[in-house]
């Protein structure tokens, strides 16, 4: 009987422990990088919109690479999103004064996702938005999703600026399907 206790307590405690270990199997980053165009300008202050094209999800093969359907996705939550100038060479985010991007997707509301409210005039080609901690599964699991970057300027571009958004999505599973 003392053997089957401290067995039962030995199960009890591998289970208890264990199952964050195999939790952690169903949980994985998926990572997104489109370009969009902020065109030169010769306004200031004023917002305008920048869109990225149509972003494939390829949401069945990345969920299939993890070892999980799109049936077993219990939550998605953008955890980083990076700004990154590619061109012109001299570019930076000087000229931007605030930025929100949104996503959307077919039949589904457009909800903010990533913002700045205030950009330093530091000469910086790279920027980390805040975001938010919104379960964004409906999105992901769609074929295709977009992103709406709300902008408004401080100063005068004389050259298209390229942007690299590098969005990386927390992905958490349901273990065995359970």
């Amino acid at each position: 009987m003392k053997h089957f206790k401290l067995f039962t307590a030995f199960i009890w405690l591998t289970l208890l422990f264990g199952c964050d270990k195999i939790e952690e199997l169903t949980q994985f980053t998926i990572v997104y990088e489109e370009e969009v165009v902020i065109e030169s300008s010769t306004v200031v202050d004023l917002p305008f919109n920048a869109f990225t094209p149509e972003i494939s999800s390829n949401s069945e093969s990345k969920f299939e690479n993890n070892n999980t359907g799109k049936n077993l996705i219990e939550y998605i939550e953008l955890t980083r999103m990076t700004l990154e100038i590619d061109a012109p060479d001299h570019g930076n985010f000087d000229f931007l004064n605030a930025i929100e991007i949104y996503i959307s997707a077919e039949n589904e509301k457009e909800v903010l996702i990533a913002w700045k409210d205030v950009i330093e005039e530091d000469g910086s080609r790279v920027i980390e938005l805040d975001t938010s901690n919104d379960d964004l599964q409906t999105y992901l699991k769609k074929d295709e999703f977009s992103l709406r970057l709300a902008t408004v300027t401080d100063q005068i571009i004389t050259s298209d600026h390229k942007i690299n958004v590098r969005s990386e999505f927390f992905v958490d599973a349901k273990i065995l399907g359970l």
